[in-house]
This record gives structure tokens, C-alpha cells and sequence, in this order.
């Protein structure tokens, strides 16, 4: 299991810095496409941030067991 959280806290991690870097781009681009993008991506941030804490306390909580 500790394998695991080797690959999840990482992956986490990265997709909460994509979804961060395409939803900025996505509003300082403006335009029809910051538009429709913009909020989109900057909602699935929360909800990727809320999936990485919950990933960060699994691990915490294993590997103290």
C-alpha cells in the first residue's frame, strides 16, 4: 500500500497543477474561450484539491498505523 501512495500523492498533485495552469490560462486569455473554460477549470481544481488532501491524510493515516 505504501506503493501506492508513491504514485497518488504525486499524481495528485500534478493534476491539481494542471487544472490551476489551464484555468488561468484559460482567464487571461479571455475571450469566447476563457468564457466557457475559465470557471469550468477553476471548479475542477477545487474538487482536485479536495481529492489530494484526501489522498495526503489516507498516507498520513497508513504509513502511522
Amino acid at each position: 500500500m505504501d506503493r501506492l501512495f508513491d504514485f497518488l500523492v504525486p499524481a495528485a498533485l500534478l493534476a491539481v497543477l494542471l487544472a490551476l495552469s489551464g484555468g488561468l490560462y484559460a482567464l487571461f486569455r479571455g475571450g469566447d474561450f476563457g468564457r466557457s473554460y475559465s470557471n469550468k477549470l477553476m471548479r475542477l481544481r477545487v474538487v482536485l484539491q479536495f481529492t489530494a488532501v484526501i489522498v495526503l491524510v489516507a498516507a498520513y493515516w497508513w504509513r502511522t498505523r
